[in-house]
């Protein structure tokens, strides 16, 4: 359902049009009743209307300055103005550009429900637009060469799981499904018209790719990149077979741009990864092969495996495993990051090295670290002056003493880094309360200020400031500024335009209206109520 906001300084008004209109058959329901601008500004905050009716007349803010201050804030809302005749082209010459909808007075609930029935017709035509699936296909469709190029660069430059990149292949029309991944490099020796010759042996590169059903071949920051998928079928060939598969389409890769292009081209190769993860390995890998070509006698098709002897199953603590420890260092729970940690240590076994599986707590430890200065903890604070992680990590006895420390480690550095953020919600809201405390005097004293104070968005603040004292900022700023009035009326002889000054408000009949509504009686019954009551007996 469409929220609307209702704005009329008459009451009967306001209950005549709730009663005499089936607004739920509009699809349409009534969020907030307000008697003036100035109480629909600060309510629409509160409740976020999507059509806000208002009359043109009211006190202290009226409907063309509400209408004004609220296309401000929200271009989308739809606003509708209740005139009278002799008031009719004022309003339509001031408002023009900002009012979607007028109603001349005196008007019948059926006039004011076409207008709403049009208003909604406007509001579904608006979503549906948005909403063309034939348009957008057709953008879409002319935007997959983009969409597959930056999935590409994601693939190769970070790690994401395996479900989130076919996910994202599937909708780009990308075909990622295979039981192993290759990636190689090929690049250009300098010639004429480089762009054009890279993009020429693009094309050469793709026929013959897409004729051995290879995978797939892409332009990335003035190289072609040739992913490799190994197709699901091939599940009786080895991984040795595999290579010298991808090795063989790669020679005649080569082989065509020279035939064709007649210009010398070097690719770099890695060895087959199990994972779409894995691939960013492999890219590395790949450049790491290209960086060969300078040695002499090396060959036009580098294949780091001929170049470097690997480990098989290196023991990597890649961007993943980084990914999630930092994120349940920070935001996750106790049992969040032993989930993690199992996956971690999941993946050493007996067959690694002492000196790999050293390294490889190292860099746990590492981003455990950089997790807590982030946070802004000092690991010196949290561990003592002088301490020695890594030194106490290698003096254990055996692996499962190491990774009990790691453990141990993670776990009180969680709980510094939650505490800490608590400490800092509570030290911003505190803060802000001191500055509206301080403030509460100022008429213009509003949420943006004492978000420039803090130096804080306002969507941050709001939620936190809510979260911590229960009240949104406006209802704790008018809290603060009734109980004042109350305390200045009881305790002094002031008028009460005075206090209206005094306490933040702007206009004195305002203030009489909020306090009216606030504390349930006019100031001047509020005084003649504290004067003959027992002291401390009123609130």
């Amino acid at each position: 359902m469409y929220r609307v906001l209702l704005v009329d300084d008459e009451e009967d008004v306001r209950e005549g049009l709730v009663v005499e209109v089936d607004w739920e058959a509009l699809d349409l329901r009534i969020v907030g009743l307000a008697e003036n601008g100035r109480e629909a500004l600060e309510m629409a905050e509160r409740v976020e209307p999507d059509v806000v009716i208002t009359d043109i007349s009211m006190p202290f803010m009226d409907g063309l300055e509400l209408a004004r201050r609220l296309r401000e804030r929200n271009p989308l809302v739809k606003l509708v103005i209740l005139t009278g005749y002799d008031e009719f082209d004022y309003a339509r010459q001031a408002v023009s550009l900002s009012v979607d909808e007028y109603l001349l007075k005196p008007f019948s609930a059926a006039h004011l429900t076409e207008l709403l029935t049009r208003l909604r017709a406007q509001m579904e035509a608006e979503i549906t637009e948005r909403e063309d699936v034939q348009q957008l296909r057709e953008h879409y469709r002319t935007s997959l060469p983009l969409l597959q190029a930056d999935l590409i660069a994601t693939l190769l430059h970070r790690q994401k799981s395996s479900a989130y990149i076919l996910s994202r292949a599937s909708q780009c029309g990308l075909e990622l499904t295979g039981r192993r991944y290759g990636v190689s490099i090929l690049t250009l020796h300098p010639s004429e018209d480089p762009e054009l010759k890279l993009f020429a042996a693009l094309n050469i590169a793709a026929e013959v790719w897409a004729e051995h059903k290879a995978g797939h071949a892409f332009l990335h920051q003035e190289t072609v990149v040739l992913l490799y998928v190994e197709p699901l079928k091939s599940l009786e060939g080895t991984q040795v077979e595999a290579e010298n598969l991808q090795q063989q389409v790669l020679e005649n890769v080569i082989r065509s741009i020279r035939h064709y292009l007649r210009v010398p081209v070097t690719i770099g190769s890695s060895r087959l990864v199990d994972s779409l993860p894995e691939v960013k390995h492999a890219y590395e890998d790949a450049l790491l092969a290209l960086d060969y070509r300078l040695v002499p006698g090396t060959d036009s098709l580098i294949y780091i495996a001929d170049v470097e002897r690997q480990a098989a199953g290196k023991l990597r603590f890649d961007e993943l495993k980084q990914q999630t420890l930092t994120r349940c260092l920070k935001a996750g729970t106790q049992t969040e990051l032993e989930q993690g940690l199992q996956i971690i240590f999941r993946e050493i076994t007996v067959e690694h090295g002492r000196s790999d599986i050293q390294l490889y707590l190292i860099e746990v430890l590492t981003t455990v670290w950089k997790a807590a200065q982030a946070s802004g903890e000092d690991m010196e604070d949290i561990f003592g002056a002088g301490f020695q992680l890594y030194t106490d990590l290698f003096r254990l006895p055996g692996l499962s003493e190491a990774q009990q420390k790691v453990r141990e480690v993670c776990l009180l550095v969680q709980q510094r880094i939650s505490s800490g953020r608590q400490h800092v919600y509570k030290d911003i809201v505190e803060q802000a309360l001191a500055f509206t405390k301080k403030h509460y005097a100022d008429p213009d004293l509003s949420i943006q200020k004492v978000c420039a104070h803090l130096h804080i968005s306002s969507g941050y603040f709001c939620s936190i400031f809510k979260k911590e004292v229960q009240l949104t900022f406006l209802q704790y700023l008018m809290q603060i500024r009734m109980d004042e009035a109350r305390e200045l009326l009881r305790s002094t002889e002031l008028k009460s335009f005075q206090i209206a000054e005094k306490v933040g408000f702007a206009e004195p009949n305002y203030f009489s209206f909020c306090f009216k509504k606030n504390i349930g009686v006019s100031p001047k019954e509020y005084r003649k109520q504290a004067a003959v009551a027992p002291k401390g007996s009123l609130p």
